[in-house]
């Protein structure tokens, strides 16, 4: 914290500076950095303040606590709570990549499989979007293709807050699930997949120049939930880039601006990432290789077994994880999975 507190004072004496908001590009990012250095040090503020009151609260406790058995559970609860909370912000010294910070882009392609695999990227949506919320972050779905019985074909979201991208971009490749079949008559054993792939939100792209040229624009009617212009006006946009094949797709705002903006960061974020393997440099996580929007994948080995039948598991294959509790793992309960990755990943 004394590095922080260190760093803060550096740049709150250069912001003092006339000529400083006149480098406008180096003024906002150091803006930006002062803003999430003073979030974290609040945040330890306010954990080292809860340590003490809990501290306090059983120092005055202490003669009737053995008796009060209400009051032991709640003082539990309470140092249960704060200990993740410190768990979490500990994570964040293994964050060491320059997107880390950054907001993610989650992708989820259906399989080869039908309505099975299309069942399966539906779980896996509701799993993440779970997940985001009970870490507390903001969860906008960009784009979601749904399939024609059932499940999703494909779906973008944005998850918003501190760290998201360095939190997820573990979860990129193939999920595996095995199950009875709930489509099958005969109710048979069934293996679907569904590849996850997560990008850092990249809001300036560097180098990556997008000629409009180069862009073929598709606008049609949004589907879902969205507000008074869906299916009456053509809001949604799914854009194609030429050159690289890529498309993107979104519907997740009221005007047909709002969404090619939303649509633009999305392919400046995929095309950032192929210039970064391009020149040997890939950002560590990003294993999918996706080809286009449409969900054309190729397929690895699965990070991730789902067992639903004959037994209960899920098994990370990196880290070796397990729960045999499937159902609470599919309810967003991924934070020992998470956790294991990043300390993989960034050891």
């Amino acid at each position: 914290m004394a590095g922080k507190e260190a760093r803060i004072a550096v740049i709150e004496k250069q912001m003092q500076d006339s000529v400083f908001w006149q480098n406008h590009e180096l003024a906002t990012q150091l803006s930006q950095e002062l803003a999430e250095l003073k979030e974290v040090k609040a945040k330890w503020e306010e954990m080292d303040l809860e340590i003490s009151l809990l501290a306090e609260q059983v120092e005055k406790s202490k003669d009737t606590l053995e008796q009060d058995l209400e009051q032991q559970k709640n003082l539990a609860k309470e140092v249960d709570k704060l200990e993740k909370q410190i768990q979490q912000e500990e994570l964040t010294i293994f964050f060491s990549g320059p997107y880390d910070k950054n907001n993610a882009l989650l992708s989820i392609y259906s399989g080869a499989g039908g309505t099975e695999a299309q069942d399966w990227a539906a779980m896996l949506l509701r799993m993440y979007l779970r997940y985001a919320e009970r870490r507390g972050f903001k969860v906008k779905v960009l784009h979601q293709h749904d399939g024609q019985e059932a499940g999703i074909k494909n779906a973008t979201i944005e998850i918003r807050g501190a760290y998201t991208y360095g939190n997820l971009k573990g979860e990129s490749g193939v999920h595996r699930l095995v199950r009875l079949s709930p489509f099958n008559a005969n109710n048979l054993r069934h293996t679907s997949f569904a590849l996850v792939e997560v990008l850092p939100e990249i809001e300036e792209a560097g180098e990556v120049k997008i000629k409009p040229e180069d862009l073929k624009v598709d606008t049609y009617r949004s589907s879902g939930p969205g507000g008074q212009n869906v299916n009456k006006v053509e809001t949604a946009v799914r854009l194609t880039h030429l050159s690289s094949g890529l498309v993107v797709a979104c519907q997740s705002e009221r005007s047909q601006a709002a969404n090619r903006e939303q649509a633009m960061k999305v392919l400046a974020s995929r095309l950032h990432q192929r210039e970064l393997q391009a020149k040997g440099k890939e950002v560590a996580g990003l294993r999918a290789d996706i080809q286009s929007g449409e969900g054309t994948a190729e397929w690895g080995s699965q990070i991730r077994n789902y067992v639903l039948h004959p037994y209960k598991l899920v098994k990370d294959l990196r880290t070796g994880v397990e729960s045999k509790e499937p159902d609470r793992v599919l309810d967003g309960e991924l934070d020992e999975f998470v956790e294991a990755e990043i300390k993989i990943v960034n050891r």
